[in-house]
């Protein structure tokens, strides 16, 4: 859901407009920084899908041991929790525009269907509109440049439906890799208006539980783990907290000093979690709670750079792959800093530039 930017906090439930988008904004950040940093040789890598021990060695090692490279090991390994705040955004968007207060109406069997139907085509269309402009120019500069994907019909055509999370070893399927997002959405989208949508709460505290207790069943390095989490059941905790804190949550009292409080009670367990294959499952709700606590401790006119971005977050994020493409050589070639500066300047421009095309693009409506 694109929020727009008020000049002013203006109420939407706990988080105001502009909160919003500048969570949007941060959550993007470190996303894009992350998918540029984590494909650098040599750096500390992530625990998005699998809990590796290997990995959270090699973040104490180099925090045991800085260098000038610190802040690209600290990116690498802690950003890809962008998307968990995504997740969460939606969710809490999703809620305030749908859920309301009331209890589902009583409806034919026909009459649901139609609802859901309707629901979920339009927002496959939302997500598909962006994908496929991402992915047209994507396919033509990865074709030209080296190391080009190889592509087959069923990677092809599942990317198009936006199912190939399904595939097995989606990590090796999906290209460009941040683009598992999209399918992740889609089945969010459908697991909250079949299960979710103006349900009791305890409905989704229930799936949050199910879905970690099964994860709790595999092993934590091995591939039924990566492919368990590269679908909806892996983002259902934050997708889940977000409908919640929606539902429920209304701060208005809490001072600067209990956020304060809040972030760096987070910022010690996200630390502390990150040890741990149980602790690294709950990790995604301090992230949240962490970048909350943030948003609501920065002065109005500091959000203003990162409410910029999350207005262009839908565009940076389908346009950064390209990007990267196209720049990483630089810093694999030694110029670490030289390459991530140019990154940046050429992803938030092509964004900026997409994000004008796509204004000329009809955007889908959804029946009532």
């Amino acid at each position: 859901m694109q929020l727009s930017i008020d000049n002013h906090r203006t109420a939407l439930g706990d988080l105001s407009r502009m909160e919003c988008t500048a969570l949007r904004g941060l959550a993007i950040l470190a996303i894009m920084l992350h998918n540029y940093c984590h494909w650098l040789g040599g750096i500390v890598q992530e625990n998005e899908y699998q809990y590796i021990q290997g990995n959270v060695n090699g973040l104490d090692r180099v925090l045991a041991n800085p260098d000038l490279l610190l802040p690209v090991h600290l990116i690498s390994f802690f950003g890809h929790y962008g998307v968990p705040v995504f997740l969460f955004l939606s969710a809490y968007g999703l809620e305030l525009k749908y859920g309301g207060n009331a209890v589902q109406p009583v409806q034919t069997i026909r009459q649901n269907a139609r609802s859901a139907w309707h629901f979920i085509s339009y927002h496959f269309a939302k997500l598909w509109r962006m994908m496929i402009a991402g992915f047209i120019i994507f396919v033509v500069i990865d074709n030209i440049t080296p190391g080009a994907f190889h592509y087959n019909v069923v990677r092809i055509l599942t990317m198009l439906g936006m199912v190939n999370n399904f595939l097995p070893n989606p990590d090796t399927q999906i290209w460009p890799g941040p683009y598992w997002y999209f399918g992740l959405m889609l089945q969010l989208y459908v697991v909250y208006r079949l299960l979710l949508y103006r349900r009791h709460w305890g409905w989704t505290v229930a799936l949050m539980a199910v879905c970690i207790g099964i994860q709790f069943c595999f092993d934590p390095e091995g591939e039924a783990m990566n492919w368990y989490r590269y679908n909806f059941m892996g983002g259902v905790l934050p997708f889940g907290t977000g409908l919640l804190y929606a539902r429920f949550c209304r701060q208005t009292g809490m001072n600067k000093a209990i956020w304060w409080m809040e972030l760096i009670v987070s910022a010690f367990c996200i630390m502390e979690l990150s040890h741990s294959e149980v602790g690294w499952t709950f990790t995604p709700m301090f992230i949240c709670s962490f970048t909350i606590a943030l948003i609501k401790i920065l002065p109005t006119t500091w959000l203003k750079p990162l409410t910029w971005l999350g207005a262009l977050s839908a565009a940076l994020f389908v346009i950064h792959p390209t990007a990267r493409k196209i720049i990483i050589p630089i810093s694999r070639h030694g110029d670490v800093y030289t390459g991530l500066l140019l990154y940046i300047i050429v992803a938030l421009g092509a964004a900026w530039l997409l994000r004008l095309v796509m204004t000329k693009v009809p955007k889908p409506t959804m029946k009532s």
